[in-house]
């Protein structure tokens, strides 16, 4: 018994067709299946919080990352100098995790300027009745787009995309010096506030020493009461000068704990070591230093960074007036009886009739422009930083030896009457007298000091010199993985 077998036309059956159709499903699925997938991190408030509760100076991964970079002293416990705690900073402080983040989304640019157009298919089916003696009224067209990049497009726009790269990476470096900035004036202000407190602390016993003799003077009737209430209101504004000497140093440590990214209970009973704030480095003080600053300044080479990439953006609009080319090669198969298949060719070309890109060239030439004027305005605001810091510096200095030489006359006026009271020709009020002026004019000392040592620091960060943060440093700080809380 024969049996049925349905036969299609032999025009029908294109085996090879059939199987390019089935690669093309194929080699897409293919192409999907190695995309990138999204994987959720979502953020946990709790626990973030929890983490930064939880920083501290004896933290581990601190002390490893210390010890890689060579800081000496990383033992707990310590006594903490303004290097060890710049290096804390950059390991904790946020702001530079925010900073190497944006550089790493900049540099991650430089993938998207630099990747081609793909090519793109299109499958349409046709109906057409109107073929005599054509048993199927279907055809099958697959054009194909490949767009082709002219005028060296994607070399300007890679060239932008590394100039917008490195702008990002001096904003990094900015920020490193801006961190280690802030960690040096609240460790300058702690030191300061920490001195003034012990001063005035003993400037207020000798007024209350000064006050009690003078009350025991007003019994005997060799004082009046009048200058016995002027001693006891100098007495209560020292009171004052102490208490509120002693809210600076609160406000100091605060300044530093949040200088370093921790919190303010990490730095409990935690010891510093001020001794480095009293180096002055006389090489920033030169004309080589100045120079250096107005060529190799974080924001000046940020500025220069933007100008290319603008200058690169120019570039890449007027390549724009040069259409692309899009070429389209297509396949078309009729399955009929006649088993019509054709190739085809296909050209396209914007034509530049309307416009020749000209209104994005004017805006690329006025941000070229806009670019080079604020370069020169960061140039020459860092001329003048560099002055002003010199200027102020100079200036500090010269009232600070002034200070020195006055606190140094009344020690010895001091040394003087407490020898005399020895010898009996000096009374306890006089010496109670000289100690409290001494202590005075020792907290203005004080004063003049840290102003010289704050001066010196605006010069630090005007010049970014090298003699103060080495380039090794600021690319250890660079590339830091900032401790976070797991988000999971």
């Amino acid at each position: 018994m024969t049996q049925f077998s349905p036969m299609l036309p032999a025009t029908t059956r294109r085996p090879n067709t059939l199987i390019s159709y089935a690669g093309a499903i194929l080699l897409a699925c293919g192409i999907a299946g190695g995309c990138a997938h999204f994987q959720p991190e979502p953020l946990a408030p709790r626990k973030t919080a929890d983490a930064f509760e939880s920083r501290g100076l004896d933290d581990p991964g601190l002390q490893a990352f210390l010890r890689q970079n060579g800081v000496p002293g990383t033992e707990v416990p310590r006594r903490w100098d303004l290097n060890s705690l710049t290096w804390a900073a950059f390991y904790y402080q946020p702001d530079l995790a925010v900073a190497r983040a944006q550089w790493s989304s900049a540099s991650a640019g430089e993938i998207t300027a630099g990747q081609r157009p793909n090519p793109s298919v299109s499958l349409t089916p046709a109906y057409d009745r109107g073929i005599p003696d054509n048993p199927s009224p279907w055809s099958v067209l697959v054009p194909l787009d490949v767009p082709i990049e002219t005028a060296g497009k994607r070399d300007y726009r890679m060239a932008q995309a590394r100039a917008l790269s490195d702008a990002a990476h001096w904003t990094l470096v900015e920020a490193i010096w801006k961190a280690r900035g802030r960690v040096r004036d609240a460790l300058l202000a702690l030191q300061g506030t920490g001195r003034t407190q012990g001063l005035l602390d003993g400037q207020e016993q000798a007024q209350a020493r000064l006050v009690g003799l003078m009350e025991g003077q007003l019994k005997a009737g060799n004082v009046s009461a009048y200058e016995v209430a002027q001693a006891r209101i100098v007495l209560e504004t020292d009171q004052l000068a102490l208490q509120d000497a002693q809210r600076q140093s609160t406000e100091a440590g605060t300044q530093l704990a949040e200088a370093l990214g921790v919190p303010r209970k990490a730095l409990e009973g935690v010891q510093f070591r001020f001794e480095p704030l009293e180096v002055s480095p006389t090489e920033l003080t030169q004309p080589e230093a100045r120079r250096a600053a107005l060529l190799d300044r974080a924001d000046v080479r940020e500025a220069l960074a933007q100008y290319a990439a603008k200058q690169a953006a120019l570039q890449l609009e007027i390549a724009n007036q040069y259409p692309d080319v899009h070429l389209g090669p297509g396949y078309g198969w009729n399955p009929g009886s006649a088993g019509d298949s054709q190739w085809q060719l296909g050209l396209t070309l914007t034509l530049p009739v309307l416009n020749r890109n000209e209104g994005p060239i004017a805006e690329a030439l006025a941000g070229r422009k806009e670019a080079a004027a604020r370069f020169l305005a960061v140039q020459a605001q860092a001329m003048g930083d560099v002055d002003g810091a010199l200027a102020s510096y100079e200036e500090a200095r010269s009232q600070s030896a002034t200070s020195s030489a006055l606190a140094e006359d009344l020690r010895r006026n001091l040394d003087s009457v407490r020898a005399m009271q020895k010898a009996g020709e000096a009374d306890p009020l006089a010496v109670a007298g000289e100690e409290a002026q001494y202590y005075g004019s020792a907290v203005a000392l004080v004063g003049t000091l840290v102003r010289a040592r704050q001066a010196l620091g605006a010069l630090e960060d005007a010049t970014e010199s090298p003699l103060v943060l080495q380039d090794s440093a600021v690319k250890s700080a660079e590339q830091v993985p900032t401790p976070t809380a797991s988000t999971k």
